[in-house]
């Protein structure tokens, strides 16, 4: 597929765009996604996007939020919507108010929770025990003794569906 601006390269980049239910694709070489990427940035920034979050439902004292100011370095409310950052690490604590609905927004919650790991309710002993078991189990194949590696075979499954089953 060629690139849908200069119609002489193979289109890397495909871009999708749905304005009022009209959906429109782009597909584009790396060299025009570069010029399109910089113009798109252009009309519509970072702190567009975080000015445009910020005002949603600004039910909430969009007035008051504006005036208060960061004692560390002077920035207001106001001056973040604009750049789409903060002055300094003492905004999050001045602005707290403010940025609690934009963070729930954003993120769906206002502190960070982090992820849970797969093997998350497993214990270190169940791990262990399904490795050794694992290990007797090839030795006894190597050795043929196939009624010992069934054995292993069923206390691996048994091991196995018990971490599944969360018990």
């Amino acid at each position: 597929m060629t690139c849908d601006i200069c119609r002489k390269k193979e289109a890397t980049v495909h871009l999708t765009e749905i304005v009022n239910d009209k959906v429109t694709k782009l597909h584009l070489c790396e060299e025009c996604a570069k010029d399109k990427g910089a113009e798109m940035e252009e009309h519509f920034g970072l702190s567009d996007l975080l000015a445009g979050l910020a005002d949603l439902g600004a039910g909430a004292e969009p007035e008051t939020g504006e005036k208060i100011k960061c004692p560390a370095c002077g920035f207001t409310y106001g001056d973040f919507k604009k750049v789409g950052r903060f002055g300094c690490g003492e905004c999050y604590e001045a602005f707290k108010k403010q940025l609690t609905p934009l963070l729930k927004r954003i993120h769906s919650a206002d502190r960070h929770v982090g992820k849970v790991p797969l093997t998350a309710g497993k214990t270190v002993k169940d791990t262990r025990t399904l490795q050794e078991l694992r290990v007797r189990m090839e030795k006894a194949i190597q050795f043929e003794e196939f009624e010992e590696a069934a054995r292993l075979r069923d206390q691996i499954k048994e091991l196995e569906k018990k971490d599944a089953g969360g018990k």
